[in-house]
């Protein structure tokens, strides 16, 4: 089982989240201009900042001439403890889930896949025992990869030691399950209500 980080393990870090720091504009507006097309892999600053290629201080940088473009000021930077102006949250539901695998026999190999930042790394890595549940985490910034290209679901397939068809992949992100799908892994959509997802799983998992 692998498990994206924001909107899957923590409550917190989907898309909209950071969309919501501008609530007097237009949200599609506001997340082209910060993410652009999450659907793709490009040069987008915030696909080369996941990818490792820039700091979280350059890209800042570039949002706020983008965002003066169109009026709009850049809010201050996000206190310590806090990514893109809200705090990684345990996704206490789907952290039970990951209780129940660890517990389950035969053992199951758990991972993490994450585009991530290298900055937001200290805000969540102490939200759980990560090293100690886990068996792996890809985290985008590390590896130069970023979903959805697909291979970095080969590589995080690869390093947990499982084949697409014996793996599920969970995350928030509808067009992330697609590579997903692609390799014949099982893509598991965690909407804000998780329990939907969280009943394949077990299915998945025969818990």
């Amino acid at each position: 089982m692998i498990f994206d980080l924001g909107g899957v393990l923590a409550r917190t870090g989907r898309l909209g989240d950071f969309a919501a720091r501008y609530p007097d504009h237009d949200p599609v507006t506001i997340t082209e201009i910060l993410m652009g097309d999450y659907a793709d892999d490009t040069d987008h600053p915030w696909h080369r900042l996941e990818r490792g290629e820039m700091t979280l201080a350059e890209n800042r940088e570039i949002n706020r001439a983008a965002l003066a473009a169109i009026g709009v000021e850049l809010p201050p930077a996000p206190p310590a403890g806090a990514s893109g102006g809200f705090a990684f949250e345990v996704n206490a539901p789907v952290v039970e889930l990951v209780a129940d695998l660890r517990a389950a026999t035969p053992r199951i190999r758990l991972g993490v896949l994450t585009n991530n930042v290298r900055e937001f790394r200290p805000m969540w890595r102490d939200m759980l025992p990560f090293e100690e549940w886990f068996d792996d985490i890809v985290d985008s910034h590390e590896v130069g990869l970023r979903k959805p290209n697909p291979a970095i679901y080969e590589l995080a397939l690869s390093r947990l030691g499982v084949t697409a068809a014996r793996a599920a992949f969970l995350d928030d992100v509808a067009s992330n399950l697609t590579p997903a799908r692609a390799l014949r892994m099982h893509a598991v959509l965690v909407e804000d209500d998780p329990s939907a997802a969280i009943a394949t799983v077990r299915r998945l998992a025969d818990l």
